[in-house]
Order: structure tokens, then sequence, then C-alpha cells
């Protein structure tokens, strides 16, 4: 994992790691995981005035939490036509309503923590490497009719004139979402944790758990957590630890890359701050940072969970088959991180058991679900509210083990492959569509 270390010891700089758990804890809730989703609910509970504990068992969003893109707006992995078949059109509007308010969950935390290095950036642009006019209206005028969310269209020459690749055509602009640094986030929200008197332990995965009587037994290598409610926040990095979680998900790793800085080249291609993702269902996603010098950009996913030799380069070039003139620039650092997929997209949020729940299998679509996930354990650990239940229907499917991870793998390449005919046929022309 030396990508990852190497991101890790980067960003964080010279910051202190967290001790480990060393003795015998008594709490009222133990989260395990020290993730976006672990790290929101502990920080529901502790605002709810309980006794939390978290267990990370390296470093705090060491994961794909703190090394992920960074956009955050609504919705879920899963399309709203899979929700619908799955759910029914009211409880359908009423999951994205939830994802609408996770969304805003962040952002208050962003504003009433002050986590300036977070460095929040509005807008999100989800444009088309195809001519899909007609498509994306009908889109922009579901999504304001169905579920309150609005959007603006936006056509060619308008998506050109930000973003210089003749790759692209038309466009849907997301006001309300935003990009940030996740990693800094999560920090922040870790900070709150223990300033309310939550415990936060990093270097300490835990090897047991038990139950007794009323009470859970949350064992690490030197110390142990006893709590009558436990969290399982550990996403794509599950081990069998919850056998029915570890059977239930994938691990699919994805990669990123920071470019050096190079602020007259890059504005050669990109001439906006807002976060961007392509339309294709095996898309790439990026954004400038560092006040327009650099690129970050991400893309590509495998059921592999080694990273690939040459992860870098790589990623350079798929960035200059979008944008030829940024063929030369150079790559900081690149990195990969794991996501937990369930078989049908959506996360898994709810109860395993008396005092036992999870919170996970937030890939692809992490940052608002994360805070919701959390924020919906919070409230029924504390007796608020049942409001976890909109995500019953989903539950644990069995991830079809390594013939599972084979089929994801097939189905991410007949994606590639249905996208590749897509631009094919937008670049012999089909009408220019505005």
């Amino acid at each position: 994992m030396a990508y990852v270390e190497t991101y890790y010891r980067r960003r964080m700089g010279a910051a202190s790691p967290r001790p480990p758990l060393g003795d015998c804890l008594e709490a009222d809730v133990c989260v395990v995981g020290g993730g976006l989703a672990g790290l929101s609910t502990a920080l529901d509970l502790t605002r709810a005035g309980r006794r939390v504990c978290v267990l990370e068992a390296e470093r705090i969003a060491w994961g794909a939490s703190g090394r992920n893109g960074g956009f955050v707006s609504p919705g879920y992995s899963a399309g709203v036509d899979t929700i619908l078949r799955h759910v029914g059109a009211d409880d359908a509007r009423a999951l994205h309503r939830l994802s609408v308010e996770g969304v805003q969950a962040v952002a208050d935390n962003l504003s009433t923590l002050a986590i300036d290095a977070a460095a929040p950036v509005a807008g999100y642009l989800s444009a088309s490497r195809y001519d899909a006019a007609d498509e994306l209206r009908a889109q922009r005028d579901r999504l304001e009719r169905d579920f309150d969310y609005a959007v603006e269209f936006w056509p060619r020459e308008r998506v050109r004139e930000i973003l210089l690749s003749d790759r692209y055509h038309q466009g849907l602009y997301h006001p309300r979402a935003f990009h940030f640094d996740p990693l800094a986030y999560s920090h922040g929200l870790a900070a709150e944790i223990e300033r309310l008197g939550g415990s936060v332990f990093e270097s300490c995965p835990v090897v047991a758990l038990q139950i007794e009587g009323a009470d859970h037994r949350v064992r690490t290598a030197a110390g142990e957590v006893r709590a009558k409610d436990v969290v399982i926040a550990t996403g794509g990095y599950t081990g069998r630890l919850a056998p029915r979680l570890h059977a239930s998900y994938l691990p699919v790793a994805t990669y990123v890359m920071l470019t050096r800085a190079d602020p007259d080249l890059v504005a050669t291609a990109i001439r906006t701050p807002m976060a961007i993702g392509d339309r294709r269902r095996a898309g790439d996603y990026y954004r400038v940072v560092d006040g327009g010098e650099r690129i970050l950009w991400g893309g590509k996913i495998t059921t592999r969970t080694s990273e690939p030799r040459r992860l870098a380069d790589l990623l350079r070039r798929t960035m200059a088959s979008t944008y030829p003139q940024l063929r030369d620039v150079q790559v900081d650092m690149a990195w990969s991180g794991l996501m937990a997929y369930a078989r049908h997209l959506m996360p898994q949020i709810g109860a395993l058991g008396p005092g036992l729940w999870c919170c996970t299998a937030f890939g692809g679509h992490g940052i608002n679900t994360t805070a919701i996930g959390g924020r919906l354990i919070a409230e029924a650990i504390t007796g608020k509210s049942d409001r976890y239940r909109l995500f019953a229907p989903f539950g644990l499917v069995w991830n079809g083990g390594l013939a599972g991870r084979a089929a994801v793998q097939a189905a991410y390449w007949a994606l590639q492959t249905q996208d590749a005919f897509n631009e094919r046929a937008g670049s012999r022309g089909r009408g220019v569509q505005r």
C-alpha cells in the first residue's frame, strides 16, 4: 500500500496519531470504524449526550473516506429506477429527501465546526460525452417534478466554455452540490467528537465481538470496550468480525491522482473551480484544487484489492484522452481506496441484532449518504426515529463470493463498452441538439 501511505503522510504532515485503546472502557455506544460513516454516527450520538467510543484499525479516514474525490451531491449509487423497483414512488421520494438532507448535514458541519481546511467549493457539473440533450432535459424535469430538486440544463456551448474538450456535449449543473477535502473534514468531525467528550482511538483493530447479556464486549489487542450498542461502520475494509456483513458487500477499488502545480497548463483545459463528473456509467470525476494550480482526477474501478503498477501513468493517460492538451502534465502522487458496494448498490443501514447496527456500503456516493446513515443510526439508538427502516427493502444480499467479484468486474467492462459505443455514435452525429 505504498501509494496510500505516501498519500496519507503527505496530507497529514506532522499531525500526531491518536493512541490505541490500552485498557477497559465503559461506553453507551462503541463505533467500529473511523471513516465518514463511523464519525458521522459518533458525532450525532455525542451531540445527543451518549458516551461514545470510536475504534479505528489504522488512522482516521485512512480508507476511502479520506481518499475520495470529495464530491457532495444528493442521490445514491443506485439509480432512481432501481430504487423505484424496490420501494415504490412514495418511499423513493423519501429516500431522495434523505440524500438531500445528507448534503445539508455535511454543509452544516462545515459551517458550525468551522472546518476551514476542508475548503468547500460550490457547484457540480455532470457532463455528457455524447449528444444527450433530450435525455438530460427529461432528467432535469423529473428531478424537479418528483423530488423537488432543481438542476440546470447546460447546452454544449456553455459546457465547452469551461471544459475545453471536444469530448463533451451537454450537461446538468447542480447548484446545491459542492466539493471539498474529505480528509480534513473527517479530522474536523473527530476533533468535535473528542471536544464533546467522546473517545477516538487509532491503530486498534477489533479482534473479537462478544455479547454478554444486554451488553457487548468489543476487544482489541490491548483493550476492551463494554457497550450496550455497537455500530459496524468499516466500509470496504470490513473483515469477518460481522460475518453477515462480510458476505454481503463487494470491495471495489477506485483510483485518484493529484497533478503537480502547473496553473497555466491547467487553464488550457479546465476553467472552472466546480466539481466535474462525466455521465458515463464507468466514468471519471475531477476538480481543480489549490486555487487552480492542480487537478485532482479520479476514475476507473476494479474488484482487485491491490494497487496496479504504474498507477499514476494509468490515470494520466486517462486524463489526456479527454484533454490532449494536458498530456505533458506531471503527476505528484496517486492512490487508491477500497469502497464497499452491496449488489443492489444501496447503503446497508440498519440492525444486525439487538444492540448491533451496521452503517456501511456507501461505495460510489459516500459523503452525503454516510452523513444521513450516521444520523439515522443515531436516531434509532436514541429512540428518536426509525427512519432507518426506509433502507430495509434492500437488505444484506449475498455478494456471490468470488463469482460475485467476477460478475461485477464483467459488468463494469460491459458498461465501458456501452459508454464507448455511445460516444462513437455521438461523434458520427445524430443531429446537434442544444
